[in-house]
């Protein structure tokens, strides 16, 4: 048997009972082990745990396997074969788990932990084939650790809005509660079955859980009020009725373990930080200050104490909030939730006596019917936080984990903040934001976002190319230019041939793609047929023919990669643009040509390409 204490203090006990396995003394040679382990190293109640689980699944295996020679089984002996019954468990350990489970290794590496442990022991005998098995590796497989996605969107804001209204509710259960206390008096001089008379009674410890369950008549005998307390949504009544009516007028004086898993909603949301770290604030570790509040967090694998400061509403809005429209609205401010979770816990911490004075702290009435006030655990079986969204018609995707939550604030942080990581990472390194979060669905959709933009933006870029106008447009009447995007004065100066560039004519030479903004185009007119700024005119056919001579020439003299990489968008837009012409058009822009009247200008480096 071995004691050890849970994170939330919890004394837990963990046996091994050798008698009740077929391989008794197999099984105490491993209980042993394991208790002089768990004192020498100090383990934590999870490892604790998963070790008497190991020797569980092993020697029920054992047993299995063996039959009526398992009573023989010993580490220490050859005989059976304990190397070949290990094996054998080893291999079909992992189906009795989910596939990817980190579970099964887990339990084949204790087992040999322990089995090391006895063999290196001078007094103790383990078999040469069991010990060349320990030391051997595994061959059960170590599984993947699957890294928890967040919440989307809309589930964050209905958790959120289901907190708030379950702390106003709260709120309002308790101010009810105490009230009816008020008009109350012991129940041996009022009534045993009156609400207000147990309510006083339980608020002035006056009366106990336990005396109210030996007092009340049967359920039959109650009167309507006390019996519509705790009826069934079918209108059936419970079976432990007593228990279950203690509980609730517990309930209405004091925050019941459910009650606390709002706050800690709030919290983690409001502040991005861990959801164990929330919970175990101290009155202490929480400073009011004119702005906002002052958090004292503890991060416990770390043993690290640090402090963060919160900022809240200026006063006079703070002032409008309390009193006027938003009160039960939510607010996303850590000294407004902090301050409601000390006013909703103030009565229990004082009965508590916890020397930490920490603020979550809950009521709770026993199996034995006994009323205590202690530090708050969010694992408890029949109230976890699965439980608690349940209750409040919450339905999220995927696990019901609360660490999730924090993964969408963080991610939010991050959008909001422009993909700024450092200010997300706030709590810990940007390397461990990366490895955590940055994995997340969200920031993955948002990352495919930013770079489908970037490569359509320089797409846009690389295809777009020039204008062309028809013969139509190109007339004494300026209307058409500028219905497609010329200014007056522009459509002026195309129509005038002042913007002629040689192969095409331009916009606006001083507003490049390729140039800085103010300075004179660089690539002119060799870049004219990518570029969004040129216009192109029926008459510029004869030099668009004499420029797509020469880019046949290049395509012959140049490799297929270099001249695509040079001259391919300028190849490709030039011939659609030539095709769109008539043949008529093209035979008459010849004509032109040959007759030696035009001539193709352009500067000397585009004469002298050479295959790099």
């Amino acid at each position: 048997m071995v004691r050890t204490t849970s994170a939330t203090k919890r004394n837990l006990t963990n046996r091994v009972l050798p008698s009740a396995y077929a391989c008794s003394q197999l099984a105490a040679e491993l209980a042993d082990e394991w208790v002089e382990y768990v004192e020498a190293a100090g383990l934590t109640a999870g490892t604790v745990q998963s070790y008497q689980q190991a020797i569980s699944s092993l020697c029920a295996s054992v047993d299995l396997q063996l039959g009526q020679a398992a009573s023989g089984a010993s580490l220490g002996r050859d005989q059976p074969d304990l190397a070949r019954a290990v094996a054998t468990w080893e291999r079909t350990l992992p189906s009795g788990f989910p596939a990817g489970s980190m579970r099964p290794a887990i339990l084949s590496g204790a087992i040999r932990v322990l089995v090391r442990r006895r063999a290196e022991h001078p007094e103790r005998t383990v078999a040469a084939r069991v010990t060349a098995l320990a030391k051997a590796g595994s061959g059960v497989p170590a599984g993947e650790y699957e890294e928890l996605d967040e919440f989307s969107w809309e589930e964050k804001q209905a958790m959120v809005r289901t907190a708030w209204t379950a702390v106003v509710a709260l709120e309002k259960r308790l101010a009810a509660g105490w009230e009816r206390a008020g008009r109350g008096q012991h129940p041996q001089q009022g009534s045993w079955t009156g609400i207000d008379d147990l309510l006083w009674g339980l608020a002035h410890g006056e009366i106990t859980p336990a005396r109210i369950s030996e007092v009340l008549p049967p359920p039959r005998f109650w009167p309507e009020q006390l019996r519509k307390c705790i009826r069934r949504p079918d209108g059936t009544m419970p079976h432990t009725a007593r228990t279950v009516l203690t509980r609730w007028l517990v309930a209405q004086l004091w925050p019941t373990t459910m009650d606390l898993h709002a706050f800690r909603v709030l919290l983690v949301d409001a502040t991005g930080h861990p959801p164990e770290e929330v919970s175990q604030l101290t009155e202490e570790g929480v400073e009011f200050t004119p702005g906002g509040v002052r958090l004292t967090l503890v991060r416990k694998r770390a043993k690290r104490r640090y402090y963060r400061a919160f900022k809240d509403v200026s006063l006079e809005l703070a002032d409008v909030i309390e009193t006027k429209t938003f009160k039960d609205q939510p607010r996303r401010e850590p000294g407004a939730i902090a301050r409601r979770l000390m006013q909703v816990t103030e009565r229990t911490r004082e009965l508590a006596h916890e020397p930490d004075r920490k603020l979550f702290v809950r009521a709770v009435v026993d199996v034995d019917r006994e009323l205590k006030f202690c530090e708050w655990n969010p694992e408890a079986p029949l109230v976890r936080f699965s439980t608690w969204l349940k209750a409040h018609g919450v339905t999220v995707e995927g696990k019901t984990d609360i660490r999730r939550l924090r993964k969408s604030t963080k991610v939010e942080r991050v959008v909001t903040s422009g993909g700024h990581i450092s200010e997300a990472a706030n709590d810990h390194h940007e390397q461990t934001f990366k490895s955590h979060y940055a994995q997340g669905t969200t920031l993955r959709v948002i990352s495919g976002e930013v770079i489908n933009s970037a490569q359509e933006h320089w797409l846009k870029q690389a295809v777009e190319g020039p204008t062309v106008v028809t013969q139509s447009a190109v007339s004494e009447d300026s209307t058409q230019l500028q219905e497609i995007g010329l200014s007056k004065q522009e459509a002026a100066d195309l129509i005038q041939g002042e913007l002629d560039m040689g192969v095409t004519h331009c916009k606006n030479p001083y507003d490049s793609p390729y140039s800085p903004t103010g300075e004179l185009c660089a690539v002119a007119p060799l870049r004219c047929l990518e570029c969004r700024n040129a216009w192109v005119l029926p008459s510029q056919l004869p030099q668009l023919l004499l420029f797509s001579d020469h880019l046949e020439r290049m395509r012959n003299r140049l490799s297929p990669p270099r001249f695509t990489a040079i001259w391919g968008q300028s190849y490709t837009n030039l011939q659609a643009v030539i095709t769109d012409r008539s043949d008529e058009g093209i035979r008459l822009a010849r004509k032109h040509i040959d007759d030696g009247g035009i001539a193709l200008d352009l500067p000397l480096s585009a004469h002298v390409e050479f295959d790099g």
